[in-house]
């Protein structure tokens, strides 16, 4: 070997918008790729928790803005990318993580809540999506973006979850086609599926559905920071000869 491995978690230079960032997963998102040297924006519907977020990986030395966003609005998407570049510059990286559960049988679904999951979990994502590669494209940069699907895309078996999992299984398969239409440009397209982590998400429904660690093979969650290298890897140089794959994190949890 004349030259030393190919691998690199150095985000320096790279400014990476993130959704679903006031707490859990994408909480954690911001904090690690704020330590490996992306200046980041944060973004989520709570702007309190944006603000004490910002100020805190501000404070460690990193560089962070809020961006109040309504991923049910299109105004609201558009305004975000429109404001996070302004205060950081073209953004080089995204990670679609903003996501909500249904919780109800199909056939007991409202309207409203059929039309907020639809547009939170997959129509939002992929009119975000468009338009940071927009830009990406007409400055000719390239990027990476990350799509956080999980599990259920693929294993779904019932129980009040249908849509979350139609959602995500279409998550799945925007990261696939947009890999493939955007690779010409230099864009990478990944997406990790995670179990069940630890999150204000997860936490919630554990409190109607009691304890459920015990069904899986090491009877435990996953805590945020165990997606810490999955992400590293698809967001930073280590990852350029990857796009349109999706890596299942989810210790076992889930049959195959």
């Amino acid at each position: 070997m004349t030259e030393p491995p190919q691998f690199s978690i150095d985000l320096t230079g790279q400014t990476i918008l993130i959704t679903g960032a006031t707490s859990g997963l994408g909480k954690r998102f911001a904090e690690v790729l704020a330590l490996s040297g992306a200046t980041v924006a944060i973004s989520g519907r709570r702007v309190d928790r944006l603000e004490a977020l910002a100020a805190e990986i501000n404070s460690a030395g990193g560089v962070c803005a809020p961006v109040p966003i309504d991923m049910t609005d299109t105004d609201s998407i558009l305004a975000a990318v429109e404001t996070a570049s302004e205060a950081l510059g073209t953004i080089t990286g995204l990670v679609n993580n903003a996501g909500i559960p249904d919780a109800q049988r199909a056939h007991k679904m409202s309207i409203e809540l059929i039309d907020k999951v639809f547009d939170t979990n997959l129509r939002g994502p992929w009119v975000l999506s468009c338009e940071v590669a927009r830009r990406m494209i007409d400055a000719d940069i390239g990027g990476r973006m990350v799509n956080i699907s999980s599990v259920a895309a693929r294993n779904y078996g019932g129980n009040g979850a249908a849509l979350y999992s139609t959602t995500k299984a279409g998550v799945i398969r925007m990261t696939e086609v947009l890999a493939v239409e955007w690779a010409r440009f230099g864009i990478n397209v990944n997406a990790i599926a995670p179990g069940a982590f630890h999150s204000e998400m997860m936490d919630g429904m554990l409190e109607r559905m009691g304890d459920i660690s015990g069904m899986f093979p090491r009877g435990r969650l996953g805590n945020p920071s165990q997606l810490d290298s999955t992400l590293l890897f698809f967001m930073s140089p280590s990852s350029e000869f990857v796009t349109g794959s999706v890596i299942i994190a989810d210790d076992g949890q889930s049959p195959r």
